[in-house]
């Protein structure tokens, strides 16, 4: 009976905390469905007061996004998201996976081969992270004029990158600390080059850190506003900068058009995460939960 009173009060405890939890998940969640719903309503709708949950579900705040007529009584004319929506992803894309490369090699290196002051050159790296944007973007600006890089694919890409690589390679090479090195010892003893110990050892131990990481990267290059604002053109604009540009209008903030452009940009990322998901879980607690 003891048993019996013992399990069922720990059941009821365990209850007690998926309900707090659930409350808390839905308290952070409430956002995210509030915009989902606004995406789907017409601009009277969106505007009404006291909010209506239950309308009549249309899609033209989605078309609006890629045509849309820009006053009143005008002909509706493409703005380019498909565009913008590109230049997101093969920017984003691009730098997160040289940042991964670059930063992967880095931190192996710094892991298994540590040079004299490892420490010092590791916080070196990190220093270049610790400024915020506002700080470094007027160099950065004025040197992305001298050498032709504003408004460009490689300029911005080449930005993100080595933005993203202090953070890939401190998260990397903790990773690769935590590896033991006596099955490398001895591939290395039976003949193996360091090149094979880096890639078929110690390269697929460390997937759920490389999801980590890229998942980390990619949020914080897929959200950067301040660099795409004041480095890309036209042609390279990211979403961000283009989401800016379409509040204001005659009839005030469409606010049922920016919620169908949110929608549209977070499902990347959501099918990164759901693709990684499998390794994000160990990655994201640094290899304390095992699979």
């Amino acid at each position: 009976m003891a048993v019996l009173k013992e399990r069922r009060a720990l059941g009821q405890a365990g209850w007690g905390w998926t309900a707090f939890a659930g409350v808390i998940s839905f308290v952070y969640f409430f956002p995210v469905l509030w915009i989902v719903l606004t995406a789907f309503k017409t601009h009277n709708d969106a505007l009404a007061i006291p909010p209506k949950w239950l309308f009549t579900p249309t899609l033209e705040n989605f078309a609006a996004v890629f045509s849309r007529a820009y006053s009143a009584g005008a002909e509706a004319v493409d703005t380019g998201f498909d565009l913008f929506f590109f230049n997101s992803i093969f920017i984003a894309g691009t730098s997160v996976l040289l940042a991964l490369i670059i930063g992967t090699l880095a931190a192996y290196g710094f892991s298994r081969h540590p040079l004299r002051g490892n420490d010092t050159y590791l916080f070196i790296i990190l220093t270049t992270r610790m400024l915020p944007p506002i700080v470094v973007i007027i160099p950065i600006f004025l040197m992305f004029r001298l050498t032709g890089l504003s408004g460009t694919y490689v300029g911005i890409i080449l930005l993100y990158t080595a933005f993203n690589l202090p953070f890939s390679i401190w998260m990397i090479k903790s990773f690769f600390d935590e590896l033991n090195t006596e099955v490398e010892d001895a591939a290395r003893m039976d003949g193996s080059s360091e090149t094979r110990v880096f890639w078929r050892i110690c390269l697929p131990q460390v997937t759920a850190g490389l999801a980590a990481t890229a998942v980390f990267a990619l949020i914080l290059t897929w959200n950067e506003f301040l660099f795409a604002l004041l480095l890309t053109g036209t042609e390279t604009r990211t979403v961000p900068v283009a989401m800016a540009r379409t509040i204001g209008g005659e009839v005030g903030v469409d606010w049922g058009l920016l919620a169908a452009i949110v929608c549209l940009f977070l499902i990347p990322v959501f099918f990164v995460t759901f693709v990684l998901q499998n390794q994000l879980l160990r990655g994201v607690t640094f290899g304390t939960i095992r699979r």
